[in-house]
């Protein structure tokens, strides 16, 4: 699957799901744009994508402000002449019990994963409808699926509305040759799913080999994901062989959900 030739957008590239996806991408020969909140992070894998003989280029964004949006994707259309390929990887969750969220905690999530995911979508596709097509791959979760070990309730509502605007948005842009689905991640080990990992073990008061021994046992597979798991199957999405798979929301869980 080869990517030579086109330009890659990545949000919430700094580290985790995102870095893995800005570096297979590369690995593809994509040349790509690295955005996070964290312009340090950002400039890191922009740094390594360069590293293996592509351009690599980092941008700092704010997913949930429409404005710093549109200057993402001005900087990377005017750094890189198009942009071919989006993936809308920024998130943000926290651990908690649905009794315990709060407005804060609803404004806060959706802000970022609805509301971000929507405006890049949007902003990305504008862009898109001029060159003649293009590609947008947005990070929803098995937590839009009903999974019930989800990190919380608000995360997954903002999850389901990734997977609902994936629908639409490919019914609308298919016109333009623009391809829409989304990406349904299981437990992934990342940094944040270790730092819950550590909190579950001093909970439980056990080791955090114990701690991911017990999220792991329910995985039909029998192993959690690495970021690298899922950037294979966002790589694919990219590729010339998913020209004609748009609308679709392809889980990625060992087996957890079977729907």
């Amino acid at each position: 699957m080869t990517l030579k030739g086109s330009n890659v957008l990545v949000t919430g590239a700094g580290t985790g799901i995102g870095e893995a996806i800005a570096l297979a991408m590369a690995d593809a020969g994509a040349d790509v744009i690295a955005a996070d909140i964290d312009e340090a992070a950002a400039k890191s894998v922009a740094d390594a994508v360069a590293a293996k003989g592509v351009r690599g280029l980092a941008v700092p964004a704010d997913c949930g402000d429409v404005a710093s949006i549109n200057a993402m994707v001005d900087t990377a259309v005017a750094k890189f002449g198009k942009l071919d390929v989006i993936v809308n990887n920024a998130g943000v969750t926290r651990s908690a019990f649905i009794m315990d969220l709060t407005e804060e905690d609803w404004d806060r999530i959706h802000r970022v994963n609805a509301k971000g995911v929507f405006f890049c979508l949007q902003r990305a596709a504008r862009q898109m409808i001029d060159q003649g097509g293009g590609r947008i791959i947005n990070m929803a979760s098995i937590a839009g699926r009903g999974f019930k070990d989800t990190s919380n309730a608000v995360y997954a509502a903002s999850k389901g509305a990734v997977i609902s605007m994936t629908r639409t948005a490919a019914q609308q842009l298919g016109q333009h040759n623009i391809n829409v689905n989304a990406i349904c991640p299981g437990v992934t080990l990342t940094p944040l799913v270790e730092t819950m990992l550590v909190d579950l073990a001093k909970q439980k008061n056990k080791s955090e080999e114990e701690a991911l021994a017990d999220i792991s046992r329910p995985i039909p597979i029998g192993r959690a994901n690495t970021p690298e798991d899922i950037a294979a199957l966002a790589v694919f999405l990219a590729s010339p062989g998913a020209r004609n798979i748009t609308g679709q929301a392809y889980n990625v869980d060992g087996g957890l959900i079977t729907s």
